[in-house]
C-alpha cells in the first residue's frame, strides 16, 4: 500500500511563495519502484493538470504555464517531494495533489488548497 499525504498549502497574496510536501509512505520494495513523482493542480470548473514531475533519475518537467516560477525537487532520505511556488498568481488558485507513478499502478494524495489573493 502506498501512502502520500500533501502539506503547505494555504492563502498568499500574489507574488507571494509556497512550498508543497508530498511524503509517501510504502515499503522499500514499493518506494524504489516509484518511476516518477508529480504535482498536479485541479481548479473549480477545471480538469486536473500537470504541473510538474521529476523521474526516478531525476529529469523534471513543467507546464509551460509554471515554467521558471516552480521548481520540483525531492529528498530521497526523507521519501519526500517538494514544489516550490514563486510568483504565484491568482489563476495559480486550486487544489494541488501529489501523485506517484509504479509500474502497473499511480496513487494520489488527497490534496492540498492553494488559494492565492489579487
Amino acid at each position: 500500500q502506498v501512502r502520500l499525504v500533501e502539506s503547505g498549502g494555504g492563502l498568499v497574496q500574489a507574488g507571494g511563495s509556497l512550498r508543497l510536501s508530498c511524503v509517501t509512505s510504502a515499503s522499500t520494495l514499493v518506494l524504489n519502484n516509484i518511476n516518477a513523482m508529480a504535482w498536479y493542480r485541479q481548479a473549480p470548473g477545471k480538469q486536473r493538470e500537470l504541473v510538474a514531475s521529476i523521474t526516478r533519475g531525476g529529469s523534471t518537467n513543467y507546464s509551460e504555464s509554471v515554467k521558471g516560477r516552480f521548481t520540483i525537487s525531492r529528498d530521497n532520505a526523507k521519501n519526500t517531494v517538494y514544489l516550490q511556488m514563486s510568483s504565484l498568481k491568482p489563476g495559480d488558485t486550486a487544489v494541488y495533489y501529489c501523485k506517484a507513478t509504479l509500474p502497473l499502478y499511480v496513487y494520489w494524495g488527497q490534496g492540498t488548497q492553494v488559494t492565492v489573493s489579487s
